[in-house]
């Protein structure tokens, strides 16, 4: 035996030992050097190994599946995707891993280690492979060295481009064009592309949940969905847009915010139906549902089908009544993101979208949308039994009560019993019992129950009065006092006493006349 005189290790013959000696030589002596790419190797046997590279010999084959390796001991690891054996065990959770690399990578996700460091934003990561991936982002079109021969599309990296590619090869490899989903849930049938897809399926069937939030708890199937949660504690929008800057968590954000800017031409995926033109495959996919009425997502509690995964569990707080999203001024929750940034508009006054013909603003797009028909004379929303019209869908709901014999306002006040056709007219009701006035005028401080009364308010100080009588033009600053008005010209009295049958024009005459019976003071 020979021993190392430097960290005493023991060698066989003299040859092993002036190998192992190298290695304590500097960086390493390596006198061995490939003559085709001048590679420098420390033993002429890792030389004769790395020469495979170039004359392409792969003379370790696999028995079970015929795959060729230039060395013996790369047949020995892959001998294990087909044993399933693995050897390099997880000491934190006791995961298994068929390569030792493997597990020095998933070692990370325990410690937190982010060697890997972008030189261009400073992230950190935990393997060369995702700093290497993520270097694309900065990459404009001209620095992606990978081009598919078939299509010309541009990648970052030799694996982007190997995967890219099996879209173009044979039946076995172009499931996404065939449709083929060979790997199937024994549980429910579903089927999937890929092995790894089904994987993780599989928790969906098993509650499986092995990565968790560390600062919420919340559980996730994959470390990507993880990933993607842990910006909306900090923050973080790492996916840019060139064109204005603006900021995504979500690459699929981006890749969506980014059609935006193109023009129709730029827009590769079209509609074999409308021939509108889509930015993505995933847009296209989604987009097509409007055609074909299909709404693979269904709620088990009341069967309710949804286009899309993100909509149906939006759908199921209405039956949990979770409201993760909280108003800061008033503590209101709120189910979705979106109705909360739209909530905050009340508190704000923010109004950014403004009617053309009447300059009109409002918090929200549907709102907008909604008063267009007014001025249009739209009414998209049909009733089946009459055919009457309406321009909101809510009213249309309301106006079917009618029909059906239903309770035409099924919403009662606990105080008084009267009756409203919405929660939120209801809401603005109890205010008279409790004297709530949170409605508030920024020119005279004076106090609403109700936000439209406050707008109707708003008028009188901008001289404002957009509700015209047709016969004689007199203004009002709100339909309810044009409505009292008319009355004046048709004599009309809708509003009838039911202790004397005596009319009056307007509910408010008819509320003071009833006191007259009950004996009762205003206060």
């Amino acid at each position: 035996m020979f021993s190392c005189t430097e960290c005493g290790k023991m060698c066989n013959t003299k040859a092993d030992l002036n190998q192992h000696m190298r290695t304590h030589t500097g960086d390493g002596e390596k006198p061995f050097t490939c003559t085709v790419c001048g590679k420098c190797f420390s033993n002429k046997f890792i030389l004769r190994d790395h020469m495979r590279t170039h004359t392409g010999e792969r003379p370790f084959t696999c028995n079970v599946c015929s795959k060729g390796f230039n060395v013996k001991s790369n047949l020995k690891v892959h001998m294990r995707t087909h044993t399933g054996e693995k050897p390099f065990t997880c000491d934190v959770c006791s995961k298994g891993f068929g390569y030792v690399h493997h597990l020095r990578e998933h070692m990370r996700t325990h410690t937190g280690e982010k060697p890997f460091t972008c030189k261009v934003c400073s992230k950190g990561f935990g393997t060369k492979r995702g700093l290497t991936n993520h270097m694309t982002t900065h990459m404009g079109e001209m620095e992606k060295p990978f081009t598919c021969k078939v299509c010309s599309k541009g990648f970052g990296t030799k694996h982007g481009l190997t995967y890219h590619m099996t879209t173009h090869m044979g039946a076995m490899e172009k499931r996404t064009h065939t449709g083929e989903k060979p790997f199937t849930c024994e549980v429910c049938g579903k089927g999937f592309s890929k092995m790894s897809i089904l994987k993780v399926h599989m928790m969906s069937h098993t509650g499986e949940k092995p990565f968790t939030c560390n600062v919420c708890s919340k559980g996730f199937v994959s470390k990507r969905d993880l990933t993607y949660h842990m910006t909306t504690h900090t923050g973080e929008k790492p996916f840019t847009c060139k064109v204005c800057s603006k900021g995504f968590r979500m690459k699929q954000g981006l890749t969506y915010h980014m059609s935006t800017h193109m023009g129709d031409m730029e827009k590769t995926f079209t509609c074999k139906v409308c021939s509108k033109g889509i930015c993505s495959k995933q847009g296209l996919t989604f987009h097509m549902t409007t055609h074909t009425g299909e709404k693979p997502f269904t709620c088990k509690v009341c069967s309710k089908g949804f286009v899309h995964k993100s909509y149906l569990k939006v759908h199921m707080r209405t039956h949990t009544g979770e409201k993760p999203f909280t108003c800061d001024v008033c503590g209101k929750g709120m189910s979705e993101k979106g109705s909360l940034k739209v909530h905050m508009r009340t508190h704000t006054g923010e109004k950014p979208f403004t009617c053309k013909v009447c300059n009109k603003g409002y918090g929200a797009m549907t709102n907008l949308t909604s008063h267009m028909r007014t001025h249009a004379g739209e009414r998209p929303f049909t009733c089946e039994v009459c055919g009457k019209g309406f321009y909101k869908m809510s009213i249309l709901k309301v106006h079917m009560m009618s029909h059906t014999g239903e309770k035409a306002k099924p919403f009662t006040c606990n105080v008084c019993s009267k009756g409203f056709v919405s929660k939120r007219a209801l809401t603005y009701h109890m205010n008279t019992h409790t004297g709530e006035k949170p409605f508030t005028c920024i020119v005279c401080n004076k106090g609403f129950g109700a936000k439209t009364n406050l707008t109707c308010h708003m008028r009188t100080h901008a001289g404002e009065r957009p509700f015209t009588c047709n016969v004689c033009s007199k203004g009002f600053v709100c339909k309810k006092g044009l409505t009292y008005h008319m009355t004046t010209h048709t004599g009309e009295k809708p509003f009838t006493c039911k202790v004397c049958n005596k009319s009056f024009a307007a509910a408010c005459i008819l509320k003071k006349h009833m006191r007259t019976h009950t004996g009762e003071r205003p206060v």
